[in-house]
């Protein structure tokens, strides 16, 4: 397993190389890092699309929700699922989430995202970087080389092995949220806090 990756991050940079997009202080794996307390016995992963206006409205009403409930109890876990069949920006915006990952600005990057999503496009991901304060020179050139595509690609072959089909999902230690609303998320949380306090240490 460890031989494929290596050889698909050769094959990468050498396509890069290629391309004449320079990878200098690039790196193809993910930044991206929880939400939350990241020893939490509860955690909560979510598949989303950037693009996807259900995604917005959950980020909104669902995820702000629930993170400032139970951010000292739980991690939450973003995990990527462009639907590029029907959304043209969605993995270029996977991709530059990445990338501000990687400048410590993954978590701003997506409320910006959903908060200005109707504006998405190429030139407004460039935009939002200079709102962040990142180098958007290196931030250009990290979306430009689509180093970040294979992490991408991880992220939606798990969520498939899942069962995820749609955006978004949502899944509480594993258990995946069929009637999405802000209820079930939360009773599914505290059903897991309840168990994991009857867990002896």
């Amino acid at each position: 397993m460890r031989r494929i990756s290596i050889t698909v991050a050769v094959i990468s940079l050498l396509s890069l190389v290629a391309c004449g997009v320079g990878t200098t202080g690039l790196s193809p794996e993910s930044s991206r890092r929880p939400k939350g307390n990241p020893s939490a016995l509860v955690f909560v992963t979510e598949y989303g699309d950037f693009q996807c206006p259900a995604c917005k409205t959950s980020h909104e009403l669902i995820t702000k929700s629930i993170f400032q409930k139970y951010s000292d109890t739980i991690r939450f876990e973003f995990k990527q699922f462009p639907l590029t069949t029907i959304h043209e920006y969605s993995l270029e915006a996977a991709e530059a989430s990445e990338c501000a990952a990687d400048q410590g600005k993954f978590w701003e990057f997506v409320d910006l995202a959903y908060a200005q999503q109707e504006q998405l496009s190429s030139t407004a991901l460039r935009d939002w970087a200079k709102v962040l304060g990142l180098d958007v020179s290196l931030f250009d050139r990290c979306i430009r080389s689509d180093i970040k595509k294979n992490t991408i690609m991880a992220d939606e072959a798990e969520g498939e092995k899942l069962g995820v089909d749609s955006t978004p999902t949502y899944f509480v230690n594993g258990q995946r949220i069929t009637d999405l609303t802000l209820q079930t998320v939360s009773d599914a949380i505290d059903q897991a806090l309840a168990s994991a306090m009857k867990v002896p240490l």
